[in-house]
Protein backbone atom coordinates (compact mmCIF):
# COMPACT_ATOMS: atom_id res chain seq x y z
CA UNK A 1 0.00 0.00 0.00
CA UNK A 2 -0.90 2.64 -1.03
CA UNK A 3 -2.19 2.37 -4.57
CA UNK A 4 -0.77 5.74 -5.64
CA UNK A 5 2.62 4.05 -5.75
CA UNK A 6 1.46 2.39 -8.98
CA UNK A 7 -0.08 5.40 -10.74
CA UNK A 8 0.43 5.24 -14.49
CA UNK A 9 -1.14 5.45 -17.92
CA UNK A 10 -4.27 3.55 -16.85
CA UNK A 11 -5.26 6.33 -14.43
CA UNK A 12 -4.56 9.00 -17.02
CA UNK A 13 -6.72 7.25 -19.60
CA UNK A 14 -9.77 6.95 -17.36
CA UNK A 15 -9.43 10.55 -16.18
CA UNK A 16 -9.03 11.79 -19.75
CA UNK A 17 -12.20 9.91 -20.73
CA UNK A 18 -14.04 12.16 -18.30
CA UNK A 19 -12.21 15.34 -19.28
CA UNK A 20 -13.00 14.71 -22.93
CA UNK A 21 -16.72 14.97 -22.08
CA UNK A 22 -16.33 17.88 -19.66
CA UNK A 23 -18.88 16.29 -17.31
CA UNK A 24 -17.28 15.63 -13.94
CA UNK A 25 -20.52 15.44 -11.91
CA UNK A 26 -21.79 11.97 -11.13
CA UNK A 27 -25.46 12.54 -12.06
CA UNK A 28 -27.25 14.19 -14.97
CA UNK A 29 -26.00 15.73 -18.23
CA UNK A 30 -26.57 12.39 -19.95
CA UNK A 31 -26.27 13.75 -23.48
CA UNK A 32 -22.92 15.55 -23.35
CA UNK A 33 -21.28 12.85 -21.24
CA UNK A 34 -21.40 10.57 -24.34
CA UNK A 35 -22.06 7.36 -22.43
CA UNK A 36 -19.19 7.87 -19.97
CA UNK A 37 -20.42 6.90 -16.48
CA UNK A 38 -17.30 6.10 -14.46
CA UNK A 39 -19.13 5.93 -11.11
CA UNK A 40 -21.60 3.39 -12.45
CA UNK A 41 -18.75 1.36 -13.94
CA UNK A 42 -16.79 1.40 -10.69
CA UNK A 43 -19.79 0.36 -8.59
CA UNK A 44 -20.40 -2.59 -10.91
CA UNK A 45 -16.74 -3.54 -10.74
CA UNK A 46 -16.79 -3.39 -6.93
CA UNK A 47 -19.69 -5.85 -6.78
CA UNK A 48 -17.83 -8.21 -9.11
CA UNK A 49 -14.42 -8.00 -7.45
CA UNK A 50 -15.54 -8.11 -3.82
CA UNK A 51 -18.63 -10.30 -4.17
CA UNK A 52 -21.46 -8.11 -2.90
CA UNK A 53 -24.84 -7.50 -4.50
CA UNK A 54 -24.79 -3.70 -4.35
CA UNK A 55 -22.26 -0.88 -4.03
CA UNK A 56 -22.88 2.83 -3.50
CA UNK A 57 -19.95 5.18 -3.97
CA UNK A 58 -19.53 8.15 -1.63
CA UNK A 59 -17.23 11.14 -1.26
CA UNK A 60 -15.17 9.51 1.52
CA UNK A 61 -14.95 6.53 3.84
CA UNK A 62 -16.42 8.70 6.59
CA UNK A 63 -19.38 9.53 4.37
CA UNK A 64 -19.75 5.83 3.60
CA UNK A 65 -20.01 4.98 7.32
CA UNK A 66 -22.45 7.83 7.93
CA UNK A 67 -24.55 6.67 4.99
CA UNK A 68 -24.54 3.05 6.14
CA UNK A 69 -25.65 4.01 9.65
CA UNK A 70 -28.45 6.18 8.31
CA UNK A 71 -29.65 3.64 5.76
CA UNK A 72 -29.87 1.01 8.50
CA UNK A 73 -31.70 3.24 10.95
CA UNK A 74 -28.87 3.88 13.42
CA UNK A 75 -29.47 7.28 14.96
CA UNK A 76 -30.33 9.38 17.97
CA UNK A 77 -29.62 7.61 21.25
CA UNK A 78 -28.52 4.31 19.68
CA UNK A 79 -25.28 2.83 20.95
CA UNK A 80 -22.63 1.57 18.53
CA UNK A 81 -19.94 -0.68 19.98
CA UNK A 82 -16.57 -0.02 18.38
CA UNK A 83 -12.87 -0.64 19.18
CA UNK A 84 -10.50 1.61 21.10
CA UNK A 85 -8.03 1.30 18.20
CA UNK A 86 -9.37 2.71 14.94
CA UNK A 87 -9.22 5.93 12.95
CA UNK A 88 -11.08 9.00 14.22
CA UNK A 89 -13.51 8.78 11.28
CA UNK A 90 -15.17 5.76 12.90
CA UNK A 91 -16.44 7.66 15.92
CA UNK A 92 -17.02 10.83 13.90
CA UNK A 93 -19.51 8.95 11.73
CA UNK A 94 -21.29 7.53 14.79
CA UNK A 95 -21.63 10.99 16.34
CA UNK A 96 -22.76 12.54 13.05
CA UNK A 97 -26.00 10.52 13.05
CA UNK A 98 -26.76 11.27 16.70
CA UNK A 99 -25.65 7.86 17.94
CA UNK A 100 -23.35 7.08 20.85
CA UNK A 101 -19.91 5.53 20.32
CA UNK A 102 -19.23 2.86 22.95
CA UNK A 103 -15.52 2.11 22.86
CA UNK A 104 -14.29 -1.24 24.14
CA UNK A 105 -10.99 -3.09 24.40
CA UNK A 106 -9.15 -4.80 21.60
CA UNK A 107 -7.12 -8.01 21.81
CA UNK A 108 -4.01 -9.10 19.92
CA UNK A 109 -5.96 -9.18 16.66
CA UNK A 110 -5.75 -5.36 17.05
CA UNK A 111 -9.51 -5.39 16.57
CA UNK A 112 -12.62 -5.86 18.71
CA UNK A 113 -12.33 -8.28 21.62
CA UNK A 114 -15.56 -10.31 21.36
CA UNK A 115 -15.85 -10.68 25.13
CA UNK A 116 -15.50 -6.93 25.57
CA UNK A 117 -18.28 -6.48 23.01
CA UNK A 118 -20.55 -8.88 24.87
CA UNK A 119 -19.91 -7.10 28.18
CA UNK A 120 -20.77 -3.69 26.67
CA UNK A 121 -24.23 -4.58 25.33
CA UNK A 122 -27.12 -2.64 26.88
CA UNK A 123 -30.79 -2.20 25.93
CA UNK A 124 -29.68 0.82 23.83
CA UNK A 125 -27.14 -1.10 21.76
CA UNK A 126 -28.12 -1.04 18.09
CA UNK A 127 -24.97 -1.96 16.23
CA UNK A 128 -21.54 -3.56 16.50
CA UNK A 129 -18.86 -2.05 14.27
CA UNK A 130 -15.66 -4.06 13.87
CA UNK A 131 -12.81 -2.07 12.33
CA UNK A 132 -10.43 -4.26 10.34
CA UNK A 133 -7.28 -2.32 11.14
CA UNK A 134 -3.97 -2.45 9.25
CA UNK A 135 -5.12 -4.92 6.61
CA UNK A 136 -6.25 -7.82 8.79
CA UNK A 137 -9.55 -8.82 10.32
CA UNK A 138 -11.67 -9.16 13.43
CA UNK A 139 -13.04 -12.52 14.60
CA UNK A 140 -16.13 -12.30 12.43
CA UNK A 141 -17.60 -15.66 13.48
CA UNK A 142 -17.66 -14.57 17.12
CA UNK A 143 -19.04 -11.11 16.32
CA UNK A 144 -21.72 -12.49 14.01
CA UNK A 145 -22.81 -14.92 16.73
CA UNK A 146 -23.08 -12.10 19.27
CA UNK A 147 -25.07 -9.91 16.87
CA UNK A 148 -27.40 -12.75 15.99
CA UNK A 149 -27.97 -13.62 19.65
CA UNK A 150 -28.78 -10.02 20.59
CA UNK A 151 -30.45 -9.00 17.31
CA UNK A 152 -27.87 -6.31 16.57
CA UNK A 153 -26.69 -4.83 13.29
CA UNK A 154 -23.16 -5.67 12.16
CA UNK A 155 -21.55 -2.90 10.09
CA UNK A 156 -17.94 -3.42 9.01
CA UNK A 157 -15.46 -0.58 8.81
CA UNK A 158 -13.11 -2.23 6.34
CA UNK A 159 -11.55 1.04 5.20
CA UNK A 160 -8.03 -0.19 6.00
CA UNK A 161 -8.54 -3.73 4.75
CA UNK A 162 -9.34 -3.52 1.04
CA UNK A 163 -8.60 -6.89 -0.50
CA UNK A 164 -8.60 -8.76 2.80
CA UNK A 165 -10.85 -11.80 3.22
CA UNK A 166 -12.30 -13.93 5.99
CA UNK A 167 -12.99 -17.57 5.19
CA UNK A 168 -13.28 -16.77 1.51
CA UNK A 169 -15.49 -13.67 1.82
CA UNK A 170 -14.20 -10.15 1.24
CA UNK A 171 -13.96 -8.02 4.36
CA UNK A 172 -16.70 -5.42 4.16
CA UNK A 173 -19.22 -7.85 2.63
CA UNK A 174 -19.82 -10.12 5.64
CA UNK A 175 -22.00 -7.95 7.89
CA UNK A 176 -25.28 -6.20 7.15
CA UNK A 177 -23.23 -3.53 5.39
CA UNK A 178 -19.57 -2.66 5.04
CA UNK A 179 -17.43 0.25 3.94
CA UNK A 180 -14.15 1.00 2.20
CA UNK A 181 -12.21 4.24 2.06
CA UNK A 182 -10.54 5.16 -1.20
CA UNK A 183 -8.56 8.12 0.15
CA UNK A 184 -5.03 8.88 -0.98
CA UNK A 185 -3.21 6.38 1.25
CA UNK A 186 -5.49 3.37 0.87
CA UNK A 187 -4.74 0.09 -0.92
CA UNK A 188 -6.62 1.35 -3.95
CA UNK A 189 -7.31 5.05 -4.14
CA UNK A 190 -9.70 7.46 -5.82
CA UNK A 191 -7.80 10.37 -4.28
CA UNK A 192 -10.89 10.86 -2.12
CA UNK A 193 -13.84 8.50 -1.97
CA UNK A 194 -15.55 5.60 -0.30
CA UNK A 195 -18.19 2.95 -0.81
CA UNK A 196 -20.99 1.22 1.05
CA UNK A 197 -21.37 -2.46 0.17
CA UNK A 198 -24.42 -4.53 1.01
CA UNK A 199 -26.46 -7.50 -0.13
CA UNK A 200 -29.74 -5.78 0.74
CA UNK A 201 -31.58 -4.00 -2.06
CA UNK A 202 -33.48 -1.91 0.49
CA UNK A 203 -30.31 -0.72 2.18
CA UNK A 204 -28.72 0.02 -1.19
CA UNK A 205 -31.68 2.10 -2.40
CA UNK A 206 -31.59 4.12 0.79
CA UNK A 207 -27.84 4.68 0.39
CA UNK A 208 -28.37 5.70 -3.23
CA UNK A 209 -30.81 8.45 -2.28
CA UNK A 210 -29.16 9.50 0.97
CA UNK A 211 -25.87 10.36 -0.73
CA UNK A 212 -27.60 12.67 -3.24
CA UNK A 213 -29.97 14.93 -1.31
CA UNK A 214 -32.68 12.26 -1.17
CA UNK A 215 -33.10 11.94 -4.96
CA UNK A 216 -34.75 8.62 -5.83
CA UNK A 217 -33.01 8.60 -9.26
CA UNK A 218 -36.14 7.17 -10.87
CA UNK A 219 -37.10 10.17 -12.99
CA UNK A 220 -36.16 10.83 -16.60
CA UNK A 221 -33.90 13.61 -15.33
CA UNK A 222 -32.86 15.07 -11.98
CA UNK A 223 -35.69 17.57 -12.06
CA UNK A 224 -38.21 14.73 -12.22
CA UNK A 225 -36.80 12.82 -9.26
CA UNK A 226 -38.89 12.44 -6.14
CA UNK A 227 -37.47 12.78 -2.63
CA UNK A 228 -38.88 10.06 -0.37
CA UNK A 229 -36.59 11.15 2.49
CA UNK A 230 -34.05 13.83 3.42
CA UNK A 231 -30.54 13.20 2.19
CA UNK A 232 -27.17 14.92 2.06
CA UNK A 233 -24.44 15.58 -0.49
CA UNK A 234 -22.03 12.67 -0.14
CA UNK A 235 -21.54 12.14 -3.89
CA UNK A 236 -18.30 11.05 -5.47
CA UNK A 237 -17.20 12.89 -8.63
CA UNK A 238 -16.59 11.25 -11.99
CA UNK A 239 -12.92 12.20 -11.82
CA UNK A 240 -12.45 10.38 -8.53
CA UNK A 241 -14.38 7.36 -9.80
CA UNK A 242 -12.24 7.33 -12.96
CA UNK A 243 -9.11 7.08 -10.85
CA UNK A 244 -10.68 4.25 -8.87
CA UNK A 245 -11.53 2.31 -12.01
CA UNK A 246 -7.88 2.20 -12.98
CA UNK A 247 -6.85 1.27 -9.46
CA UNK A 248 -9.31 -1.58 -8.97
CA UNK A 249 -7.85 -3.15 -12.09
CA UNK A 250 -4.50 -3.26 -10.28
CA UNK A 251 -5.80 -4.73 -7.02
CA UNK A 252 -4.51 -8.26 -7.52
CA UNK A 253 -1.09 -6.91 -8.48
CA UNK A 254 -1.07 -4.71 -5.37
CA UNK A 255 -2.05 -7.61 -3.10
CA UNK A 256 0.57 -9.86 -4.66
CA UNK A 257 3.34 -7.32 -4.08
CA UNK A 258 2.17 -6.65 -0.53
CA UNK A 259 2.18 -10.33 0.36
CA UNK A 260 5.60 -10.89 -1.15
CA UNK A 261 7.18 -7.94 0.67
CA UNK A 262 5.34 -8.71 3.90
CA UNK A 263 6.59 -12.30 3.96
CA UNK A 264 10.20 -11.29 3.24
CA UNK A 265 10.17 -8.70 6.01
CA UNK A 266 8.57 -11.15 8.42
CA UNK A 267 11.31 -13.69 7.70
CA UNK A 268 13.79 -11.32 9.38
CA UNK A 269 11.61 -10.30 12.31
CA UNK A 270 10.55 -13.84 13.18
CA UNK A 271 14.20 -14.77 13.81
CA UNK A 272 14.08 -12.64 16.95
CA UNK A 273 12.67 -14.81 19.79
CA UNK A 274 11.21 -11.83 21.63
CA UNK A 275 9.03 -10.80 18.68
CA UNK A 276 5.48 -12.06 18.24
CA UNK A 277 2.92 -11.06 15.62
CA UNK A 278 -0.68 -9.90 15.77
CA UNK A 279 -3.25 -12.66 16.02
CA UNK A 280 -4.95 -13.23 12.68
CA UNK A 281 -8.31 -15.08 12.66
CA UNK A 282 -7.70 -16.10 9.03
CA UNK A 283 -4.03 -15.79 8.04
CA UNK A 284 -4.81 -16.48 4.38
CA UNK A 285 -7.12 -13.48 4.33
CA UNK A 286 -4.62 -10.90 5.56
CA UNK A 287 -4.18 -8.25 2.86
CA UNK A 288 -0.58 -7.80 4.13
CA UNK A 289 -0.63 -4.02 3.79
CA UNK A 290 1.11 -3.90 7.19
CA UNK A 291 3.11 -6.30 9.30
CA UNK A 292 2.15 -5.74 12.95
CA UNK A 293 4.57 -7.09 15.53
CA UNK A 294 4.94 -7.01 19.29
CA UNK A 295 7.67 -7.17 21.91
CA UNK A 296 7.11 -8.58 25.41
CA UNK A 297 7.16 -5.24 27.28
CA UNK A 298 6.60 -1.55 26.68
CA UNK A 299 10.17 -0.76 27.78
CA UNK A 300 11.59 -3.12 25.16
CA UNK A 301 9.43 -1.58 22.44
CA UNK A 302 10.42 1.97 23.41
CA UNK A 303 14.08 0.94 23.36
CA UNK A 304 13.67 -0.63 19.91
CA UNK A 305 11.96 2.52 18.61
CA UNK A 306 14.72 4.76 19.93
CA UNK A 307 17.40 2.56 18.35
CA UNK A 308 15.64 2.54 14.97
CA UNK A 309 15.27 6.32 15.14
CA UNK A 310 18.95 6.65 16.06
CA UNK A 311 19.86 4.60 12.99
CA UNK A 312 17.47 6.54 10.75
CA UNK A 313 15.34 3.51 9.87
CA UNK A 314 12.11 4.18 11.78
CA UNK A 315 10.21 5.71 8.82
CA UNK A 316 7.20 3.62 7.84
CA UNK A 317 6.80 2.18 11.35
CA UNK A 318 3.77 3.26 13.36
CA UNK A 319 3.73 3.16 17.16
CA UNK A 320 0.00 3.62 17.56
CA UNK A 321 0.20 3.96 21.35
CA UNK A 322 1.56 7.50 20.86
CA UNK A 323 -0.46 8.31 17.74
CA UNK A 324 -3.23 10.90 18.15
CA UNK A 325 -5.26 9.81 15.12
CA UNK A 326 -5.78 6.14 15.87
CA UNK A 327 -5.89 5.29 19.56
CA UNK A 328 -8.13 6.31 22.47
CA UNK A 329 -5.18 7.35 24.65
CA UNK A 330 -4.65 10.65 22.81
CA UNK A 331 -8.18 11.39 21.62
CA UNK A 332 -8.45 14.31 24.02
CA UNK A 333 -10.86 16.18 21.77
CA UNK A 334 -13.26 13.23 21.98
CA UNK A 335 -12.95 12.71 25.72
CA UNK A 336 -13.28 16.44 26.41
CA UNK A 337 -16.26 16.78 24.02
CA UNK A 338 -14.61 19.54 22.02
CA UNK A 339 -17.24 20.00 19.33
CA UNK A 340 -18.17 23.03 17.24
CA UNK A 341 -21.86 22.10 17.19
CA UNK A 342 -23.95 21.09 20.17
CA UNK A 343 -24.53 17.36 20.64
CA UNK A 344 -27.07 15.47 22.71
CA UNK A 345 -26.76 15.10 26.46
CA UNK A 346 -26.58 11.32 26.04
CA UNK A 347 -23.61 11.71 23.69
CA UNK A 348 -21.89 14.14 26.06
CA UNK A 349 -22.35 11.83 29.03
CA UNK A 350 -20.92 8.87 27.11
CA UNK A 351 -17.91 10.83 25.90
CA UNK A 352 -17.05 12.28 29.29
CA UNK A 353 -17.18 8.74 30.65
CA UNK A 354 -14.25 7.87 28.38
CA UNK A 355 -12.02 10.06 30.54
CA UNK A 356 -12.13 7.52 33.37
CA UNK A 357 -12.86 4.29 31.47
CA UNK A 358 -10.24 1.60 31.96
CA UNK A 359 -8.49 0.69 28.71
CA UNK A 360 -5.56 -1.07 30.36
CA UNK A 361 -6.23 -4.25 28.39
CA UNK A 362 -5.88 -2.32 25.13
CA UNK A 363 -2.89 -0.40 26.47
CA UNK A 364 -1.12 -3.66 27.25
CA UNK A 365 -1.35 -4.57 23.57
CA UNK A 366 -0.80 -1.18 21.98
CA UNK A 367 2.22 -0.14 24.04
CA UNK A 368 4.08 -3.23 22.78
CA UNK A 369 3.01 -3.04 19.14
CA UNK A 370 4.33 -1.51 15.95
CA UNK A 371 2.77 -1.74 12.50
CA UNK A 372 5.24 -1.53 9.63
CA UNK A 373 3.69 -0.30 6.39
CA UNK A 374 4.47 -2.35 3.28
CA UNK A 375 5.53 -0.30 0.27
CA UNK A 376 4.70 -1.33 -3.27
CA UNK A 377 7.66 0.67 -4.54
CA UNK A 378 10.36 -1.32 -2.74
CA UNK A 379 12.64 -3.53 -4.77
CA UNK A 380 13.22 -7.01 -3.40
CA UNK A 381 16.73 -5.93 -2.46
CA UNK A 382 15.33 -2.99 -0.50
CA UNK A 383 12.94 -5.24 1.43
CA UNK A 384 15.80 -7.53 2.45
CA UNK A 385 17.90 -4.51 3.41
CA UNK A 386 15.06 -3.05 5.50
CA UNK A 387 14.45 -6.38 7.22
CA UNK A 388 18.10 -6.90 8.06
CA UNK A 389 18.53 -3.38 9.42
CA UNK A 390 15.34 -3.51 11.49
CA UNK A 391 16.23 -6.89 12.95
CA UNK A 392 19.74 -5.74 13.84
CA UNK A 393 18.45 -2.57 15.51
CA UNK A 394 15.83 -4.44 17.51
CA UNK A 395 18.34 -7.06 18.66
CA UNK A 396 20.79 -4.32 19.67
CA UNK A 397 18.08 -2.53 21.67
CA UNK A 398 17.08 -5.73 23.44
CA UNK A 399 20.71 -6.57 24.30
CA UNK A 400 21.41 -3.04 25.57
CA UNK A 401 18.31 -3.01 27.75
CA UNK A 402 19.11 -6.40 29.23
CA UNK A 403 22.64 -5.21 30.09
CA UNK A 404 21.31 -2.01 31.69
CA UNK A 405 18.95 -3.87 34.04
CA UNK A 406 21.36 -6.67 34.96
Amino acid sequence: MPGFELFGEEERKHINDVMDTGIIMRYGFDGPRKGVFKSVELEKKITEVFGCSYAQLTSSGTAALTTAFSAMGVGYGDEVIMPSFTFVASFEAVLSVGAIPVLVDIDETLTLNPEAVRAAITPNTKCVMPVHMCGSMADMDALQAICKEHKLLLIEDACQAIGGTYKGKSLGTIGDAGTFSFDFVKTITCGEGGVVMTNSQEVYEKCDGYTDHGHDHKGVDRGADLHPFIGYNYRISELHAALGLAQIGKLQTILSIQKKHNHILKSYLEQIPEISFRATPDAEGDSCSFISWLLPTESLMVAAIEEMKEQGIFAGNFYWFNNNWHYIRKWHHLKNVETLNNISEAQKTALYKLQTQDFSVSDAVMNRCISTAISLAWTEEQVHDKGAKMAAAIQKAIANLLVSVS
